[in-house]
């Protein structure tokens, strides 16, 4: 099943060796020294990172997220009906009722989704335990074979477990295991991502510093980000948000001096557009968010997009034509399959800005 019935027009396949192995940092490559795909109606250009500012221009605002992100996986033990061993928990955000929305992973490495478990099964895992209560945020996978994330009773000092023998969530593409350090961006002050905000990956202090010496404003909101493995057709699952008043004002003056508002990934779209009033207007606003953004409820204050490289069938394909339009989305992936980009958390990046 298509997310909201809806199914990305774009269509590639990834080279199989497309995945960041590892972050830019350990190839040999400065943060800021990643490839940068620019696609506009014009046409496509090719760059670095560090190149951004060249395709901005005074009086556009760069948003960004400020959210950082945590140690939020570790190993446990399962025991339950239908099976018991070694797992790896994923924990992708606590609830305001206390309990947790986790994921269950295949262990060593979290390569699959663990979809048989049922209601009652607990997880060890030092001296905690999370004993799985409901389907979140509702009943089944988009494929019908079981469910993959669920809400969770913790017995035990969670947060502190997490933080004192946690490592960040990574999944098998990658060649090692990289120290927490490696998943925070430079904007990230308030720790709260289950997984990192990875668009914002690639910009330095120093890149911050151009940008804004030529008149192009950065300002942060917040998205604490669940995990990112959705299947295909898999929505984004509720996620708290916030948009200050500075950012909501300074986007607000932009737009009317004819500034362009440049997201820096599908959160800082999914946190703007989710404060946008009936009028269009962005407001203040803070809580949690179910916005999702599609071709058929597109953005409103977001003109162009800072991104990674996404899946095929993704659903965040939908958000990235929604702001790009499905042309201009369409022939940026086919040219970074042509030219060899580099997909996930540490590769490389697009600005999609028709």
């Amino acid at each position: 099943m298509s997310i909201l019935g809806q199914h990305p027009h774009t269509t590639f396949r990834a080279p199989a060796d497309a995945f960041a192995p590892a972050p830019a940092e350990r190839r040999g490559v400065a943060r800021d020294g990643v490839r940068l795909l620019v696609a506009t109606d014009a046409g496509i250009r090719h760059d670095r990172f560090r190149g951004l500012p060249d395709h901005l221009r005074a009086g556009d605002v760069v948003v960004v997220n400020d959210s950082a992100t945590e140690a939020r996986q570790v190993d446990g033990e399962l025991a339950g009906r239908s099976r018991r061993g070694p797992v790896v928990l994923h924990l992708a955000t606590p609830l305001d009722d206390g309990t947790w929305v986790v994921e269950v992973r295949t262990a060593p490495h979290a390569d699959r989704a663990v979809l048989d478990a049922e209601p009652g099964d607990a997880i060890r895992t030092g001296d905690v335990t999370v004993t799985l209560v409901d389907p979140y945020p509702r009943r089944s996978s988009p494929t019908g074979h079981g469910n993959r994330l669920w809400r969770a009773a913790v017995d035990g000092p969670l947060r502190r477990h997490a933080a004192r023998a946690g490592r960040p969530i990574a999944y098998g593409y990658l060649d090692r295991r990289y120290p927490l350090s490696a998943y925070r961006t430079v904007f990230g002050t308030r720790p709260g991502s289950a997984e990192m905000p990875s668009a914002g990956r690639p910009f330095t202090h120093r890149l911050v510093t151009d940008l804004v010496a030529r008149g192009i404003a950065v300002a942060p909101v917040t998205l604490h980000t669940g995990v990112s493995s959705q299947e295909a057709g898999e929505g984004p699952q509720p996620e708290r948000f916030e948009v200050p008043a500075a950012t909501a004002r300074l986007v607000t003056a932009a737009r009317a001096g004819g500034g362009r508002v440049v997201a820096v990934g599908t959160t800082v779209t999914r946190a703007l557009e989710s404060a946008v009033d009936r009028d269009g207007l962005l407001r203040p606003a803070r809580g949690w968010t179910e916005r999702v953004v599609t071709p058929a409820d597109p953005p409103r204050v977001v003109d162009g997009l800072i991104t990674g490289w996404h899946d095929p069938e993704a659903s965040h394909l939908l958000l990235v034509e929604a702001v790009a339009g499905p042309e201009v989305t369409q022939a940026a992936y086919d040219a970074a399959v042509a030219h060899r980009y580099l997909w996930h958390e540490f590769g490389d990046a697009a600005l999609l800005l028709p």
